[in-house]
């Protein structure tokens, strides 16, 4: 098997984190793996590489700025509060709030990110990052033992260099939060082999297949318990080939789940070690770029087996090591047999009994061939760093502090944008009384055409249990404790919910649904001064102060006089529009 250049990224750090005692998510897992792939000696014949680990800016192209922030403040002390007594972000027991959960998934994120412009840039052919893979894991909320999207952010920096990326799952859950990202776009396919029914998080039906633009690039093989190798190579390899064929992938993503492999604690398939590493011998054999990463897997040493006989692969040496484990640091976790193996057990291959396998086969298969021919997207070579950078120059906030111009530009803008806020919600439809749902309703754009709902009254699954999870639902006087200053702990005005929904002119109560850009948390210092002086006694309207220049209207209706006689024209004209609306009971005066 001819040799391929091989980056494999590991931070020592990532086995020290820990979910809790009783959790079966063990990041040590990948220190186990690391373990024996340094007792196989294969450290020498790859480049081993510490990845820089991702910012929360870095996060933030795929993830909300507020989700991030959350991340970045969350401990099992403030919890509850943060996350709105288990309303948002963390939702359910699947992932706790663990010492160092930010710092966790800035190495998983780092890695994948470095993996992928690595592979991108020619200086690799195969790049593995074991501590990636973490397929569940939304934009604002985390899900299955997932916090950060590692993969779609790998995605998004390999799009930067390529204008087709396809995404392989072999995962025995469905890798909802990827197709999830890429659901309405051409330039990355998706296709997910994973255990489907009542079983977590519920997604992955065979006619999911995209929307929009993407319509067709969700490829979702649903399989029954007990899966063999040889079943499994029977539908693997058909439709793998027809997606290369069809799609002409300029670089792989193959996420390695391991709880497909038999005798996982969660999964129910029933893949051998040499089974699941075919996956990666075949995608191997294609010569596309491919980057490796983990992803679930919950019997530790049959992980740390699995991966370090794919990374064997990798280099295209796995006939080459000895089948009988070398001296480890881990080496009785290995016991009775202590041989690089995961064998089959005696579970009934369900998959077989009713020709399901063929018939999804063909299905998937003839989807695939009413594809359009591969989509193309004009490139052109992009600066790899902003231009500040490379010349040399300080940030934004190295200059000068703001002057008032600067804010009064800020204010302008942000008083039309509330003017276009406004306007939308007049031509909003009804809502219904979920008060949880990322879209609040389908609105009414330009052309006068609804759009759709986004993600409406979506359930949430957990992964332990695969039940659906009953969230609880905040009372409508719900507010946090007094001595968190109203905002909880994480700079937020979240005490401040009730009397920011009536601002808005949104409902209060069970049935307020949360928008996306009217969310409770003010980010923008001056306008958090505003709603200080309004929960002082003060009442009057944002729009006022934008109007006034962000200054509040003098007592006893007295103008304020200014030099040269356009600006003089202005302000009276400032001071007459106040009267109106004064007038129109708009507006209450400070008393």
């Amino acid at each position: 098997m001819s040799k391929r250049r091989v980056a494999y990224y590991y931070d020592p750090d990532v086995g020290s984190y820990t979910y809790g005692l009783t959790h079966a998510m063990k990041p040590q897992r990948m220190r186990i793996t690391h373990e024996l792939v340094s007792a196989y000696d294969m450290l020498p014949k790859m480049h081993v590489l510490r990845a820089k680990r991702a910012t929360a800016e870095t996060m933030t192209r795929f993830h909300t700025d507020e989700y991030i922030d959350f991340l970045s403040k969350v401990t099992p002390e403030n919890a509850r509060r943060l996350t709105y007594q288990g309303t948002r972000f963390l939702v359910g027991d699947d992932n706790p709030p663990f010492e160092g959960v930010f710092e966790f998934s800035s190495i998983s994120a780092g890695g994948s990110i470095a993996a992928a412009k690595r592979l991108m840039e020619g200086q690799a052919d195969i790049a593995i990052n074991w501590a990636g893979g973490l397929h569940h894991a939304k934009k604002r909320e985390a899900s299955g033992f997932c916090y950060i999207n590692d993969i779609v952010l790998g995605i998004l920096e390999m799009l930067r260099y390529a204008p087709r990326v396809l995404y392989i799952d072999i995962d025995c859950h469905h890798g909802d939060g990827v197709e999830e990202a890429f659901y309405t776009t051409d330039r990355v396919m998706t296709a997910s082999f994973h255990k489907f029914g009542e079983f977590f998080p519920g997604t992955g039906h065979l006619e999911d297949r995209g929307r929009g633009p993407g319509r067709g690039y969700a490829v979702n093989v649903p399989l029954k318990d007990g899966i063999t190798d040889e079943s499994y190579k029977n539908i693997f390899e058909p439709v793998i080939d027809k997606i290369i064929e069809v799609y002409r992938p300029s670089g792989i993503v193959l996420q390695c789940g391991a709880d497909s492999l038999s005798g996982d604690k969660l999964g129910g398939l029933n893949l051998t070690m040499q089974g699941h590493a075919h996956c990666v011998q075949y995608v191997r054999s294609k010569n596309i770029p491919l980057m490796l990463l983990g992803g679930g897997g919950y019997t530790v040493k049959n992980v740390a087996r699995a991966w370090t006989y794919e990374t064997a692969c990798a280099l295209g040496i796995e006939e080459d090591i000895d089948p009988n484990l070398p001296w480890n640091e881990y080496f009785e976790w290995f016991g009775p047999r202590y041989r690089l193996e995961v064998l089959e057990s005696n579970l009934e291959d369900l998959n077989i009994r009713d020709d399901s396998l063929d018939r999804i086969r063909d299905s998937v298969l003839q989807h695939l061939s009413q594809l359009r021919p591969a989509p193309s997207v004009q490139m052109q070579d992009v600066p790899r760093e902003d231009l500040g950078h490379h010349l040399g120059l300080p940030g934004v906030r190295g200059y000068r502090p703001i002057d008032d111009m600067d804010e009064r530009l800020a204010q302008h803008a942000r008083f039309v944008y509330d003017l276009q806020n406004e306007s939308d919600e007049t031509h909003s439809d009804s809502e219904g009384d979920d008060a949880i749902s990322d879209a609040s309703s389908a609105r009414l754009i330009a052309g006068g055409r609804p759009a759709r709902k986004i993600r409406a009254g979506k359930k949430r699954m957990s992964i332990l249990t695969s039940q659906y999870l009953d969230i609880p639902r905040l009372p409508p006087d719900f507010d946090v404790d007094a001595e968190d200053d109203g905002d909880g702990g994480c700079g937020h005005e979240h005490g401040l919910e009730a009397w920011a929904s009536a601002r808005a002119g949104l409902p209060t109560g069970a049935t307020r649904k949360r928008r996306f850009f009217q969310s409770v948390a003010e980010w923008d210092p001056v306008k958090r001064i505003i709603m200080e002086r309004e929960r002082a006694g003060s009442r009057a309207g944002v729009e006022a102060y934008m109007a006034n220049g962000g200054k509040p209207r003098a007592r006893g209706g007295a103008r304020a006089r200014t030099r040269g006689g356009a600006r003089s024209r202005a302000r009276e004209k400032v001071d007459e529009d106040l009267e109106e609306f004064e007038a129109d009971g708009d507006v209450e005066d400070d008393d």
